[in-house]
Parts: C-alpha cells; structure tokens; sequence
C-alpha cells in the first residue's frame, strides 16, 4: 500500500479535525503568533499545538529524574533492621532457589544498611543519613517501597520503564505525555532531556527518544555548557534574514509535499525547522542561569557555565516556567556495585548523594514558592533494585556494594496531585520481595498519566495495524497515592 493509501486508511476524526485545511487545524495555526494558513483551502496543522487530555488533570508537567545505574534503595529509603542484624549471614537457600543475577552467584551474604535511618516529617517517612536535605521536604514526598520490574540489565529495565517494553523502538513516556498534551510555548520543545555526568542513559536515545510516533514528539537534548542545542546555530555566512528566506522556501516544498503525499514526518519536518529558527533566540534565554538571584543558585548548589546535576535541577525549573510539558533529568554513577571508592555504599554514597540531594530538595522548596508544586509532578528514581546481599564479585574485598535486583526496589513522587508524607508498599523483613501493595512499571506509567489527564488505555497511537499506548497492555491506577 502507498504512503498516501496508509496514511488515510488511518485517518479518523481527530486526524480530520486536526489536518483539514478547513477545519480546526488550519483556525489553530492561523490563530499562533507567526502562524499562517499555507494556501486558501490547504493548512499544515502544528504538531506540538497544545491538546486537551482526557479529563481534568491534577499534575500539567513533569520533571523526571532517573538516577542511571539505581540507588541502593536499601541505603536510602527502605530500612530493615532485621537484614542489618542478620549482616554477614548466609543468604537462606529459599530465595535463591531458581533465581539468577546479574554478577553474583553461589551463596552471597547477607548485608544490612551501614547507615544511619530516622523518621522525618509528620508521616514519618524513613529515610537516611545519605540524603540530609531530602528530610527537609519528607512532608511532600510519596515513597513507593514496593516497586518492581522483570529486567535485572540497565538498557532493558530502562526501555520498560519509559518505553512500556524491554525492546528498543516504542515512544518514550516524554513522548506519549507531547503526543498527548502538545505545549504552551512554541518556541520551546514540549519535551526537554538534560544529561548531567557526561554519560547518555543506559537505553540511548531510545530513552527519550520517539519510536514509531512521527519523531516531532522525541526529546531534544540541552546543554547546561556550550550552545544548549548542538547544530542550532546559523551557518557560518549567513545571516537571520537568510536564513529565514531558506526556511521559508523549504517550508513552501514541503507543504506541497505534505499535500500530495499526507506523510506525519513531513508535518514534522516543517514543524521541527520552524521550531529551531525560534529556540535560536529563546533557548540560550531559558538556559541562561545568571539571571537567577545569588540566593538560588546557592540554593540548588549549581556553578553558571558547568555541566551538573544541579545546574539541570535549576534548568528544569526555568523550562517548566516557560511551558514545556516534560523535562527528563538522566544523571549518571549510581550503579552501587562496590568496584570501586565510588561504588561503596559508605562514603561512595554519601559523596554521590550529595550532588542529588540539595538541588532536588531546593527544587522543591523552588517550586512551592512559586506556586508551582501543586500542579508539577516531580518522580525519582533508577531502573530497578539492588540486593540485600553483597554482589558477588566484591565480596572478599574491603568496599560494600550490592548487585542489580528486580523484586523490589524504592521510587518517591512529590507534587502533582499525589499525596505527601507518605510511604507506599512494604517489603518483607530482608528486603527480598514485595509484602504489600506491588507496583509494577505499568502502574507507575498508568498513574503518571492518570495525574496529567489521560486514559492510559486511550491514548494510543495505530502503528502496524495495532493501536499501541505506553503501558502495552498493563497497567493500574495506584489510587492509594493520590491526593
């Protein structure tokens, strides 16, 4: 079947509605600021135009911050006083009968926290002494203690966590939460990826990236250093104005190409031009940190022309005031395995924390103060688990580290319509397994896109015959966290 032939096989009343020359589509882009209808009867719809979800939403953005490689949730939210006096101990043959990991095999130890773990805030969130800051704010944190997954490997627990499955190719959820909602400012991507310790995430691009939805939806990757975005800048010789004459020209080509062939990717091709001769003049504004008073700055830890966590934290905040939907943070080295100083669960943890543990508590106090918490859904967390038990190939040595675990593992949301001062789910007395209320990846995607407004069973998207969504075909509300 030909391009033109597919794409109106698929063609329903939202497609209609959205690409008639005549219709909604053409009073949308007409109606933008430097928006026009290209010919009397013919109008190429924008993409990102902002959409209304499903019902009334509690949370209208997202900023997620993956700690790539996984904390050692055991280390940080999940205390178990029993494993700590179990230490050393011979791990019990019934829960490793039938199970492998990723680097450790034979009979491991056991090992409990060498932290120190208190309650804070009014609903007595446990937390410990790696992340000092996050006690401050416990009364708007929702920790999830009883998540987990089926893959024990960063890349593919990773792709289903934001793509719904373990294989690389689906839209990432920043994509699905674009495809859905569009975004309030044209001169911004709806979905932004900021990368701190110079590491891509373990799935790639595939991780923010677009998959079958027409590739205008992937996130674009800014920098806190440099240009923001690579290759945005003008060409050496030539000037706005030229540039503005070629974009038009190609705009022109490109409509009529649009309009004989009705192809997504070329709606995204004009989409994607216009968008770059804009985020030109508004991104280096966005991600200009100096215009932030001394007090902020100071606040997030962050250094105006470094690349960090931190200094992503305080862009994250700026993007979102500017209307972008979704705002991924990627920050690498939590993968705990006690190879090395860095890995140790001791003073490893206290150094790596403390690169993650201000900026996110001055964002939240940052987004209060501006009245933004209440409707901006912040999530933490990594890919999967570790083990209650010392991995495997450090476990002669002299440094504590744990191995990648899949049953269990801690994830903590704040704001956005989800309820603070909270834990969720409980894990058996050593740590191995869920022993209340499991969440599984597809419930904590459900419950994302629940709190923007969606259906996560209808927002879909026809790829190959079959009408495709984030969870596959998974997924539960967890109603229990929500405000």
């Amino acid at each position: 079947m030909s391009i033109k032939l597919n794409h109106l096989v698929h063609q329903t009343r939202r497609h209609f509605l959205h690409q008639s020359g005549v219709g909604l589509g053409a009073m949308a882009l007409s109606a933008m600021p430097g928006g026009s209808a290209l010919g009397a009867t013919t109008a190429i719809a924008n993409p990102l135009a902002p959409h209304q979800p499903h019902f009334a939403p509690k949370a209208k953005r997202v900023i997620y911050l993956h700690m790539t490689g996984s904390p050692p949730h055991l280390d940080l939210f999940d205390y178990k006083p029993e494993l700590v006096a179990r230490t050393g101990q011979d791990c019990p043959d019934s829960y490793l009968k039938g199970r492998r990991f990723a680097f450790t095999s034979g009979v491991p130890k056991l090992l409990g926290t060498p932290r120190t773990f208190k309650q804070h805030g009014n609903g007595g969130v446990w937390m410990s002494d790696a992340i000092p800051n996050l006690h401050g704010v416990a009364d708007d944190m929702c920790v999830i203690r009883s998540m987990f997954t089926e893959q024990f490997n960063h890349a593919p627990a990773e792709l289903l966590l934001y793509t719904g499955s373990a294989r690389s190719g689906r839209p990432s959820m920043g994509a699905w939460v674009t495809y859905g909602l569009g975004t309030e400012n044209e001169n911004l991507p709806g979905f932004v990826v900021l990368i701190s310790s110079g590491v891509q995430p373990n799935g790639g691009k595939n991780s923010f990236g677009s998959g079958f939805l027409p590739s205008v939806y992937q996130g674009v990757q800014c920098r806190s250093q440099g240009d923001p975005v690579l290759y945005a800048s003008d060409p050496e010789g030539m000037d706005r104005d030229l540039r503005r004459l070629s974009l038009d020209t190609l705009r022109d080509l490109n409509a009529q190409q649009a309009n004989e062939l009705g192809h997504p990717e070329t709606l995204t091709r004009i989409a994607q031009y216009e968008l770059a001769f804009r985020m030109q003049m508004s991104v280096p504004e966005v991600m200009d940190i100096t215009k932030e008073s001394k007090h902020t700055i100071e606040a997030y830890g962050a250094q105006p022309g470094a690349a960090s966590f931190a200094n992503n934290c305080l862009l994250a905040r700026r993007l979102l005031e500017q209307g972008v939907r979704y705002v991924q943070l990627f920050d690498w080295g939590w993968d705990f395995h006690g190879t090395g100083p860095n890995e140790d669960i001791r003073d490893g943890l206290t150094r790596k924390c403390a690169t993650m543990d201000k900026p996110i508590a001055a964002l939240i106090h940052d987004l209060r103060q501006r009245g933004l918490l209440e409707d901006t859904l912040i999530v933490w967390g990594g890919e999967f688990g570790r083990t209650p038990f010392r991995e495997g190939r450090t476990a002669g040595g002299s440094l504590l580290g744990r191995d990648h675990y899949p049953d269990c593992y801690c994830m903590f949301l704040a704001g956005g319509g989800v309820k603070g001062g909270m834990m969720h789910g409980e894990t058996d007395e050593l740590g191995f397994g869920v022993a209340k209320d499991k969440v599984h990846v597809h419930d904590l995607q459900a419950t994302i896109m629940h709190l923007l407004g969606f259906d996560h069973e209808r927002l879909t998207y026809r790829f190959q015959g079959r009408d495709y969504r984030l969870t596959d075909v998974h997924g539960q509300v967890v109603k229990e966290i929500l405000a």
